[in-house]
């Protein structure tokens, strides 16, 4: 073995957690990620048990100079948390999420999944925003920005962070807040895990009854644009307690979808009410004169279902490749745009998402946090290839690349869209995700924290060179 051989027995020994290596029982499963189409073996695991042990594991990586990748949830589709003949700081067991009901405050390990987080906080009827897969990790979600279904009412999972513990690519460990290093709470919120990595968050939380207003829209693909205008003219002007996601899919195969429908191509919008179940019956009411749907539901459902609606059709064992990008409004020519392409798809599981961002996520400056996306009232545009099989992932990035480049001539700033979304990080889309005046404040405050670069498997900002490395 390569230098990684060289004193693994020291590792495992200053170590609380499992160090596992090739030929280990449990080594395939550990070096698992979320996309199936990654497979990448890395030289040891270090699965961590507390911040003690990521120091240590993070010395070691630096000591045989070893690529360091983290894996939270591993749910990154571009595969970061694992390389070859690296070492992966593997979190998963630190994954311990405690809530203080008075105080309206979670603390939560770097490895808790979102699923950990929303059945810990909804005991006692408390949310933090995050995003709309149970199984995706809260910390590469955080790290990113963080949104989902609460973005409209509660801002950002960045917006809802008070301090955090870092271990930086030197081993040493900082506690940071608005505070404390105040300029890396400001990096570590939108700047992905270029400065350290975070084992412990300390979220803000908010109220979140238990039980939400759920609808469910669906129109054939062949219906064309004249549903999706109604329902962008709800969308825009929905009230603060109330979130829709507007979709291309195809319909599920689920008892409440009539059997000619199921699989069939299609535009859904999916309406959740926060507020009173009448304000949802309202505008639920409007879809319904406006463009009746083929077939609908609509029922009051428990929080923690919400936040796994998603799970099974983005399953651990799927082929996945996503870019994504900023919409200023749905005019009826991105309209045409959606329509054309959606139908040019292989894959039965390949979709769009469309999130509204406005409400409490415009209500945070721009330059308040690191994240890499304007803060105006917009439509962020997810397009996800999916696909069961390794031999029909091609088609389906190839149609999420052409669906990108003709929605680009209408998108916000260069079109490169968020950080959390898009499975290619060449350096010119990650500077152009955060823009120039960000991307360079960040590159300073790199500089000052992992002036090596030794955390690099991530969406990548280059350290500053040393004569302008001052943090900003």
């Amino acid at each position: 073995m390569h230098a990684a051989g060289n004193g693994i027995g020291d590792l495992r020994q200053s170590m609380q957690g499992a160090v596992i290596t090739p030929g280990d029982p449990g080594f395939d499963d550990a070096r698992r990620v979320w996309n199936a189409q990654i497979d990448r073996r890395p030289a040891v695991i270090a699965r961590c048990a507390s911040t003690a042990d990521v120091a240590t594991a993070t010395t070691y990586a630096r000591e045989h100079q070893l690529e360091i990748s983290v894996r939270g949830g591993a749910h990154n589709t571009a595969g970061m948390a694992v390389g070859d003949d690296g070492l992966m700081i593997d979190l998963s067991t630190m994954n311990a999420v405690t809530v203080d009901p008075p105080a309206k405050r979670a603390s939560v390990g770097g490895g808790a999944l979102q699923g950990d987080l929303d059945a810990a906080t909804q005991e006692y009827g408390l949310a933090v925003p995050d995003g709309l897969i149970s199984h995706t990790g809260v910390a590469g979600l955080t790290l990113g920005g963080g949104m989902g279904w609460l973005t409209r009412k509660f801002g950002l999972s960045i917006d809802n962070l008070l301090s955090a513990d870092v271990v930086c690519s030197d081993g040493q460990v900082m506690r940071t807040s608005p505070d404390e290093h105040p300029d890396l709470f400001w990096a570590i919120r939108g700047g992905g895990g270029n400065f350290g990595i975070v084992t412990n968050f300390d979220f803000q939380l908010h109220e979140v009854d238990p039980m939400v207003q759920f609808g469910l829209f669906f129109w054939h693909q062949d219906q064309g644009t004249a549903p999706l205008r109604v329902v962008r003219d709800l969308v825009r002007d929905m009230p603060s307690g109330v979130n829709a996601v507007i979709a291309a899919l195809n319909a599920p195969d689920a008892p409440f979808v009539p059997e000619e429908q199921r699989g069939e191509p299609g535009y859904s919008l999916m309406l959740v009410g926060f507020g009173s179940e009448q304000e949802h019956a309202q505008l639920a009411g409007q879809i319904r004169q406006g463009a009746p749907p083929l077939f609908e539901i609509v029922t009051p459902m428990p929080f923690v279902d919400l936040q796994k609606l998603f799970d099974e059709a983005n399953a651990w064992g799927l082929f996945s490749y996503d870019m994504t990008t900023y919409l200023e409004d749905l005019s009826d020519d991105v309209l045409n745009v959606i329509t054309d392409e959606v139908s040019a798809k292989t894959s039965a599981m390949s979709n769009m998402l469309l999130y509204r961002l406005d409400g409490a996520y415009s209500q945070v400056g721009e330059d308040a946090t690191a994240f890499g996306g304007g803060r105006s009232p917009r439509y962020g545009a997810f397009l996800n290839g999916i696909a069961s099989e390794a031999a029909a992932l091609p088609a389906e990035r190839e149609w999420v690349r052409g669906f990108w480049g003709a929605l680009r001539p209408y998108a916000i700033g260069s079109g490169d869209g968020y950080v959390n979304a898009n499975s290619d990080y060449a350096s010119d889309r990650v500077r152009n995700t955060y823009g120039a005046r960000k991307y360079e404040r960040l590159a300073r405050i790199k500089a000052e924290y992992d002036p090596d670069n030794a955390l690099h498997r991530n969406a990548n900002i280059q350290p500053a060179p040393a004569a302008s490395a001052s943090p900003g």
